[in-house]
């Protein structure tokens, strides 16, 4: 590394004592517009962990680097709290059906492109979910439904669901210890089985300690970043009039870096998508925004801004099914359970809304902030 690249970012971030130094490190490089490469001369000592409890400590610490990452750099992480990736996966194409075929139209960020044209999404490789973190939380969950199916027998068809949770972890850690590498092996079968099961153990483990260390500062699937304050959660459309001439551009990265100062987590809209931006109210629910500039005599605009809420899909499939469920056990006089999956649905509905409420009154107070006077 360069030292005077190191010395002009001010070195790398105290806050950082585990992990994750390295990442932030490179990612003010690069928004200094400087570039990271790859050294295939470096050499660099890694001293593993020797221990179970240090492992454990070990995960546990990288959990919270992850969490200080997306603390710092929101707008890199996506809502369920995991680094967009868009590398492709390749293998023999038995599972090509699971991606995304259909076509999407090139139009440039912020619409800039001044020729459209229609591409092939490649199919995107399967995501080990068994092996996330927020895993557990899933099964946490099921198994809370399991255990309501004690007093509303109906709900123990989620048993089998929790045990098929249960077991894709299990055999995520045996494949992994199954197909490990170790520099000595031992001479007996029984010593091998027990090294191959204490590695099993390891890939057990390692989420659950990353999901500690998430969990604990900060970094769950229902955080939040920004201001609480709420506007009703409905399409919207703002108006100013400018006597002092901009371009799109700037008028949209003046919207964006009012939104950044007031602490929300904003996105830009890509080359196929047909917003400018996107501000996050949480994991359920986003408002995306669109903005239209008319040219006047004498130098002067008329900016348009139009806004509308966008609920997560899964959050309505949830809170559809809590409900119906709840219902029918109310029917059944399941008192427990229907007041259990109630309560879910009216929280997950809730949580919806105020997400939504949210993000629109951050997307308004930007948009006066960013303009001044003559909102309507």
């Amino acid at each position: 590394m360069r030292r005077s690249r190191l010395e002009a970012i001010g070195g790398f971030d105290p806050r950082f004592r585990t992990a994750g130094d390295d990442v932030d490190l490179c990612w003010r490089l690069q928004e200094c517009g400087w570039t990271v490469g790859f050294s295939t001369a470096a050499l660099v000592w890694h001293h593993r962990r020797n221990s179970a409890p240090a492992y454990w400590r070990q995960q546990v610490g990288y959990g919270r680097a992850e969490a200080l990452l997306e603390a710092k750099w929101p707008e890199k992480y996506n809502a369920a709290g995991h680094l967009s990736w868009s590398g492709r996966m390749y293998g023999r194409g038995q599972l090509a059906v699971l991606g995304d075929r259909r076509g999407r139209i090139y139009q440039g960020t912020w619409g800039r492109a001044p020729f459209q044209s229609l591409y092939r999404s490649p199919a995107s490789g399967p995501v080990s979910l068994a092996s996330m973190p927020e895993w557990f939380l899933v099964v946490a969950m099921l198994a809370l439904l399991s255990l309501l199916g004690l007093s509303w027998p109906p709900l123990l068809g989620a048993a089998p669901v929790l045990a098929l949770a249960v077991v894709l972890p299990l055999i995520h850690a045996g494949i992994g210890a199954a197909r490990a590498s170790f520099t000595s092996q031992p001479n007996t079968r029984i010593s091998r089985f027990r090294l191959r099961i204490f590695t099993a153990m390891f890939y057990l483990i390692q989420p659950v300690a990353r999901l500690r260390g998430r969990m604990r500062y900060g970094l769950s699937p229902w955080r939040r970043r920004g201001p609480s304050d709420v506007a009703a959660p409905r399409p919207w459309t703002a108006r100013v009039w400018s006597t002092d001439w901009s371009s799109p551009d700037d008028r949209l990265r003046a919207l964006s870096s009012a939104l950044q100062a007031d602490q929300a987590v904003v996105r830009s809209g890509g080359d196929y998508d047909q917003w400018d931006l996107e501000v996050r109210g949480g994991m359920l629910a986003v408002v995306r925004g669109l903005m239209a500039v008319e040219d006047h005599d004498e130098g002067h605009q008329l900016v348009r801004l139009r806004a509308w809420p966008r609920l997560a899909m899964g959050g309505f499939v949830l809170a559809g099914g809590a409900t119906l469920l709840a219902l029918f056990a109310l029917l059944d006089d399941a008192w427990i359970a229907a007041l259990v999956l109630g309560l879910g649905a009216v929280a997950l509905i809730s949580r919806m809304l105020w997400e939504a409420a949210t993000a629109t009154a951050a997307v308004r107070r930007a948009f006066a902030q960013s303009r001044g006077e003559g909102v309507t």
